[in-house]
């Protein structure tokens, strides 16, 4: 008898101990950064990277392709900025790429950013793809960027904002009014998964959220986060697609038609969110959605 009680205590702190560990949505999100924009945008600011190992922020302006021109290649105008994590301006620099998403590989401790059009949705053109940004050893980037990968039809959408998962090398695309989000492995060229999100659940209607982008945080069991612009607030989803939880965003953010779709991105466990009415230029502002953000 005494065996079977102490079985079940020891089954009961278990228990308990994996409940502390698990995930929590935050009711209210926490403000935990603030990037001022120092200078305006070449075109508009699509989404935001942090590098850990040099303590900077990265924010990749997009909204004008490359073309091709009467002597060869016109490189997109589209600039990357370099801000510390106080806020300060480093360096603005002409990649010649038109971002969308711009990210820190965990896997290969590199920043890469991922084009307009990847999918060639809107037709061929030149500089679409992945491409991995250099930069020294402080953190500063160089003009010049390699090409890591090409076109894939797997993303859909020629506008899509991709999150990428370090863990299994997967990219996640949200596709254009709806709930659909595609799973890619760039090995394929077709998407391996379709994942739909539960927006009913959530209270939310596929107007409400973002059109292009949904964030992958890398929380157990919150995987999948998508900002609810109508309704000021992050939707956090498992990785089928299953409604968790929602976390408020200040009533005060100014938020306008332009957060449907950019300024947006997941990084240094933050979800951020760009308001253009704050500040000369806009500001991001990166919220803490939950206790166990990595």
């Amino acid at each position: 008898m005494f065996k079977s009680v102490s079985l079940i205590s020891a089954l009961a702190i278990a228990l308990l101990s994996i409940s502390q560990v698990q995930a929590t949505t935050l009711k209210e999100a926490a403000v935990e950064a603030k990037i001022t924009l120092a200078k305006k945008s070449t075109t508009k600011p699509m989404s935001i990277a942090y590098v850990p190992f040099v303590s900077k922020y990265y924010v990749a302006d997009g909204g004008l392709g490359a073309i091709n021109g009467e002597h060869g290649l016109i490189l997109s105008a589209s600039q990357i900025h370099v801000y510390s994590e106080k806020g300060e301006l480093i360096q603005s620099v002409s990649p010649g790429l038109d971002n969308r998403s711009i990210y820190f590989n965990d896997a290969t401790r590199q920043l890469e950013t991922i084009t307009y059009n990847i999918s060639t949705e809107a037709g061929f053109g030149p500089n679409v793809g992945i491409f991995k940004l250099e930069m020294n050893e402080t953190g500063e980037l160089k003009e010049d960027s390699k090409d890591l990968f090409g076109t894939n039809p797997a993303f859909g959408t020629a506008s899509a904002i991709p999150s990428f998962d370090p863990d299994t090398k997967l990219y996640y695309a949200k596709q254009p009014r709806g709930n659909k989000v595609w799973v890619i492995d760039l090995d394929k060229r077709e998407k391996t998964a379709e994942i739909s999100l539960d927006l009913t659940s959530a209270g939310a209607k596929f107007d409400d959220v973002t059109d292009y982008h949904v964030a992958y945080t890398g929380v157990k069991g919150e995987e999948l986060a998508i900002l609810d612009v109508e309704h000021k607030t992050v939707l956090v989803f498992d990785k089928q697609g299953k409604y968790v939880a929602k976390s408020q965003l200040p009533e005060s953010l100014k938020l306008r038609s332009q957060n449907y779709i950019s300024g947006l991105g997941y990084t240094n466990g933050l979800f951020f969110v760009y308001t253009e009415k704050e500040g000369e230029f806009g500001t991001f502002y990166g919220f803490k959605i939950s206790d166990q953000a990595r």
